[in-house]
């Protein structure tokens, strides 16, 4: 009986001991799966600050261009029929007032066409194309800082590279072993800031060439409407 006693505590301890070996591997295992972004970010080092505010920056251009853009962009497509119907009627007045009504880079600059009418064509035509030069300015406005940070992120995202391989080379020379406690440190630093260097340089390239693209169309509309205006004006 005693005996008997005996197997079933050795039975219950062991159950228990195995119990307790898997909750802590468990533990451990939860632990490793719940390193969260802030974690991996800190484990990037001192390189990941001016990596945020690169990207701080490139997020703030992008949304305050494109919103800006998509301001400048809108413009009824009944402007230009209205500038004429009114130009034909010689109501310079009236077309000064619509010009004030749309607050646009192209009513802009009609508006100075209109208001230099009574000089020669080609006076009127520099004015016009000078106006539209200096709205042009207003709307790439920090559109190239983008072009430099997509050259820079991933520049200070390989000297995170080099910093990290550094670390590696410095806890082994100072412990003489090389393994995963030596190596992990450096591989974090290693792999986070090249990975964040590049996601910023790519979202800022992106950005630079999506907000061009943007420029660029508005500027044929501006073009166009600078040729129909002086058209308008020779055939009356």
């Amino acid at each position: 009986m005693t005996a008997f006693l005996l197997q079933i505590t050795a039975a219950a301890t062991t159950t228990a001991d195995t119990a307790a070996v898997a909750a802590t591997q468990a533990a451990d295992a939860a632990a490793a799966a719940d390193l969260s972004l802030i974690d991996l970010i800190l484990k990037g080092g001192w390189i990941m600050v001016p990596l945020f505010l690169l990207s701080f920056v490139s997020f703030y251009i992008i949304i305050e261009r494109y919103l800006t853009i998509r301001r400048a962009a809108v413009n009824p497509d009944s402007f230009m029929a209205g500038i004429r119907g009114l130009m034909v009627k010689s109501d310079l007045q009236g077309a000064k007032m619509l010009c004030a009504q749309n607050p646009s880079p192209l009513a802009r600059m009609i508006e100075k066409g209109i208001r230099r009418i009574g000089l020669p064509l080609k006076d009127i035509e520099s004015s016009v194309e000078n106006v539209g030069k200096i709205e042009i300015a207003r709307l790439e406005k920090n559109i190239s800082i983008l072009g430099i940070i997509a050259g820079i992120a991933p520049m200070l995202g390989f000297v995170g590279t080099i910093i990290g391989v550094i670390k590696i080379f410095y806890a082994i020379s100072t412990t003489g072993d090389f393994g995963i406690a030596q190596i992990s440190g450096g591989l974090y630093t290693k792999m986070v800031t090249s990975a964040a260097g590049l996601i910023v340089g790519i979202i800022a390239h992106v950005g630079y060439h999506w907000l061009s693209i943007m420029v660029e169309r508005l500027i044929f509309r501006m073009e166009n409407s600078a040729i129909e205006f002086m058209d308008i004006l020779q055939d009356n």
